[in-house]
């Protein structure tokens, strides 16, 4: 078998550290740098944690559903050889995108994204945002609540609930999609390469201040925000053949 020592983590659910306590009395648990497979015990976020704690991981994760949704993971069996399930599955290929957010004092900050970037209203009155592609102004304001970028593994999570489109996973694309706008009023956002670079300025930080987040990491108060993609920056996550990520996010299009 091409996989043979397992790194056990759990996010501290009561139904991770079940699982848990379960794996590990069958499976030894190896230390996250001697292992060669990586099992996450919990939901998305975790999962999403897992790759931010490890951001030069260079092993596969296996996820096993022990949250809620579970769209990144696998299902959870107790009944079956954990390693040749590993060892027989399929290995998907996930790039982050890169943000830098500089905010109003000046300081700048770097983060990676598995899900999106989101730019949103920090007030009562919505934001103005420009937002430009490879340094040319692509609209001069935005006027909305915010503004998406979302992977192809995120355009189904917060972007698909702002009424983006979902990206299939091999699609090389990114969705640029607006929360809740007002101005202009046809505008629906932009499907775009994933090799150009984004940038959104407020337009107005003063009086009407935004937030960045990417995933889980938030920076008040604003700017600008940089966001591109670096294809040779990938980390890897292994999925039964019958469950891929690829055709779960093809499923994803056609639900009702």
């Amino acid at each position: 078998m091409k996989y043979q020592k397992l790194a056990f983590l759990k996010s501290g659910s009561p139904k991770s550290d079940e699982a848990f306590q379960l794996l590990t009395s069958v499976h030894k648990n190896y230390a996250v740098d001697e292992a060669d497979v990586v099992v996450a015990l919990g939901g998305d976020g975790f999962l999403l944690q897992v790759l931010h704690t490890y951001p030069d991981l260079d092993k596969p994760v296996f996820g096993m559903n022990r949250g809620t949704l579970g769209f990144l993971l696998n299902e959870y069996k107790d009944d079956v050889d954990l390693l040749e399930r590993i060892n027989n599955s399929q290995d998907v290929h996930l790039c982050p995108i890169s943000v830098d957010i500089e905010d109003d004092k000046g300081e700048h900050f770097h983060y990676k994204a598995y899900n999106e970037v989101s730019v949103i209203r920090y007030s009562g009155q919505s934001a103005n945002l420009e937002i430009s592609v490879n340094g040319k102004v692509a609209l001069d304001m935005l006027n909305a609540d915010g503004v998406l970028v979302a992977t192809p593994a995120g355009s189904t999570a917060y972007n698909f609930s702002a009424h983006g489109p979902i990206i299939p996973l091999n699609a090389n694309l990114l969705a640029l999609t607006p929360v809740s706008p007002f101005r202009p009023r046809r505008w629906k956002g932009a499907l775009l390469p994933n090799d150009v670079v984004i940038e959104i300025k407020n337009l107005d930080p003063q009086k009407r201040p935004i937030g960045a987040a990417a995933d889980a990491k938030e920076v008040k108060n604003a700017v600008h925000v940089k966001v591109w993609q670096d294809n040779r920056d990938t980390r890897h996550l292994l999925f039964d053949k019958d469950q891929s990520l690829e055709d779960r996010i093809l499923k994803e299009q056609f639900s009702i």
